[in-house]
């Protein structure tokens, strides 16, 4: 099983780069896993509102490229809060040995800015053309499970295509040397494969289609177990950074563009792809939920794993329960004001 197979990983935070905010000399601690993707745990970060919010922790911001290295630092004890797409984390929670963490705010939900594109020289222009093309993802992500479902609607099986398993940078590479034929990725190298592809289908589109994919933000249950006040407090800096995205797209865009090392304009429009939800949403029946009562987040989890078990890409699907025990609600709604 994958969960079981991963925990024999030796973990290495090699290839992710490290932020720390925090003094030497605390004895508390928080690491933090992230993306260099337009969200307001990008903010959070570029802001230093953790930072603020608790001055006596040493605070420590990883760099991730992937959900799947993302799952693979918890099992080996290196993170306390990180990024995850809804993808990877079905993945972790499901089989005999799930990774011990639990969700406890959602970031964004996937729209226009992940996405499946085509060189513009295939001349292809829809998802059924890719049959016997190459085609790169990163396996074991949100865009991964997209280019599944995608390829599925399309009436193709998996193995109509060849299939890549590239990070977003590497994809890049490959598609300015001509390597593959397509890409599902997100941004900011989205965009850089837009200047010379056809867009496909987003993620926007198979989310409307019964599919959708979001990003996380999951908690280690070591956490919860020792303390719990951190992570009500960094759920409320979160529910800030989404209430920013709002109330101040200019500096919101300014954090990202610094943050990601694009420009100003480039920042606007590539948070204008994301679907941010309030904080209000976030811990509504619609999304999370609130303490004791799960929201549609643990039927959307369950789908996706059962996506995944029917594709073949885990063992077995994680049941309803196992998803909705492995949400952290404690403190909601009230905990995001």
């Amino acid at each position: 099983m994958l969960a079981a197979a991963l925990g024999t990983a030796t973990v290495a935070l090699t290839g992710c780069s490290s932020d720390d905010g925090g003094s030497s000399g605390s004895s508390k601690r928080l690491r933090i896993g992230y993306f260099a993707f337009p969200s307001g745990d990008l903010l959070v970060k570029n802001q230093k509102l953790l930072e603020k919010a608790l001055p006596d922790y040493r605070i420590t911001w990883i760099k991730f490229d992937s959900g799947a290295s993302v799952n693979q630092a918890f099992i080996g004890g290196s993170l306390d809060i990180a990024a995850l797409g809804s993808s990877p984390f079905a993945r972790g929670i499901a089989g005999s040995s799930p990774i011990p963490y639990k969700v406890a705010f959602v970031l964004d939900v996937a729209g226009e800015n992940e996405a499946l594109v085509a060189r513009k020289s295939t001349n292809i222009t829809d998802v059924a053309g890719l049959k016997g093309k190459t085609v790169a993802t990163p396996f074991a992500s949100t865009s991964h499970y997209s280019l599944l479902a995608a390829l599925e609607e399309a009436g193709l099986k998996a193995s109509d295509v060849k299939l890549i398993d590239l990070q977003p940078q590497p994809i890049l590479a490959a598609w300015e040397r001509g390597d593959i034929d397509a890409a599902y990725v997100w941004l900011p190298t989205l965009d850089e494969l837009r200047k010379t592809g056809t867009q496909l289908v987003s993620s926007k589109e198979i989310g409307s289609r019964g599919k959708p994919t979001l990003d996380l933000a999951v908690v280690s249950d070591a956490l919860i177990s020792k303390d719990p006040q951190a992570i009500a407090t960094w759920r409320k800096v979160e529910a800030e950074g989404l209430r920013r995205i709002t109330s101040d797209p200019q500096g919101s865009a300014k954090a990202v563009a610094n943050e990601l090392g694009i420009s100003l304009a480039d920042a606007k429009a590539q948070l204008t792809q994301g679907v941010f939800l309030t904080p209000e949403q976030v811990a509504s029946a619609d999304w999370l939920g609130t303490e004791g009562s799960p929201g549609k987040l643990a039927s959307y989890l369950t789908d996706t794993g059962a996506f995944l078990a029917d594709q073949k890409q885990i063992d077995a699907a994680p049941s309803q329960d196992t998803v909705s025990k492995a949400l952290y609600l404690k403190g909601l709604p009230d905990g995001i004001k």
